[in-house]
């Protein structure tokens, strides 16, 4: 099977960010994000080869979520100018990774990444790998050919999440997920829940009852929850809006061939050298000839693995 790896850019730049240490390039810039985002592809281009990639990001105008719900995110502190850099500075990384970027305004990266999922998951023998620095896109996961690869420490340590593995984190389908977090909430998108659900209620309502639709139409007999869900009602379909993925968006690729990686090792070494990436480039010239090197992306001279 070939491999699409779809990457939740601004979410894998965060947790690279808070996990290393501060770093900077040889002309001062800070750079210790892009130097976690480029060891985890190095990572992963060795372990999965991926065939065809994209990289999503988030926009800074604000969201359909922000203006259905304008305390979407209100919590969460103005980013620091030293992460802001290099949100912007990881469009030219993906890009010399041989990896397509995308945008849109109005919308989330994860949205983007439900977009193309949804327009490729049926293409024959694809399997798709959806990269991300948080749990947002499980809702996506389908049996083993749709995964969420996620990071549990640092920037090394990962896990991948196919359907049985969210079924034995949450007892839960994947798609159920929406619904999970409608109740219990989502506190990191400042997404209120039902007060008094918690994790383990709202999973027993929803392998009884299926859905929250489900739910409220058939609610359980015990009184003090039977009023507790009915006071809550319109906050907990409003929270299952903002956590569906839109599926829906305009991008400017129709064809999976669009994707396809057009990794060159040279062009990689030179923009290393430029950020002073020297460990990084030891990694990928001692590996250019490894697995894969005969793969049809390309020769043994220009393959990065």
């Amino acid at each position: 099977m070939k491999t699409l790896l779809l990457i939740d850019a601004n979410s894998l730049i965060h947790r690279c960010f808070h996990a290393l240490p501060p770093l900077t390039t040889p002309d001062g810039r800070p750079s210790q994000a892009l130097y976690g985002v480029a060891s985890i592809l190095i990572k992963l281009w060795r372990e999965e080869k991926p065939d065809y990639a994209a990289a999503l990001f988030d926009r800074p105008e604000p969201t359909f979520r922000k203006e259905e719900y304008p305390a979407y995110k209100a919590q969460r502190p103005p980013a620091p100018q030293t992460l802001i850099s290099q949100i912007i500075e990881a469009h030219e990384l993906f890009l010399r990774f041989g990896i397509e970027t995308f945008e849109q305004p109005g919308f989330e990266a994860d949205d983007l990444i439900a977009t193309l999922t949804k327009k490729f998951s049926s293409h024959p023998d694809l399997r798709i790998m959806i990269l991300t620095g948080d749990l947002d896109t499980l809702q996506l996961v389908e049996g083993d050919t749709v995964v969420v690869r996620t990071l549990k420490r640092g920037v090394t340590d990962t896990i991948t999440y196919n359907h049985d593995a969210v079924l034995g984190r949450y007892g839960l389908e994947p798609k159920q997920l929406i619904d999970y977090k409608a109740l219990v909430g989502d506190p990191s998108d400042n997404v209120k829940g039902v007060p008094g659900i918690g994790p383990k209620t709202a999973s027993r309502l929803l392998k009884q009852f299926g859905s929250l639709k489900r739910l409220y139409e058939k609610p359980d007999e015990d009184k003090k929850l039977k009023e507790k869900l009915k006071s809550f009602q319109k906050q907990a379909e409003q929270s299952q809006k903002l956590i569906a993925l839109r599926s829906d968006i305009e991008l400017k690729t129709d064809q999976l061939a669009d994707l396809k990686i057009q990794d060159d090792l040279s062009r990689l070494a030179r923009y290393f050298k430029t950020l002073g990436f020297e460990t990084l480039i030891k990694r990928i010239e001692s590996n250019k000839l490894g697995p894969g090197a005969n793969s049809s992306r390309g020769s043994s001279q220009t393959r990065m693995f």
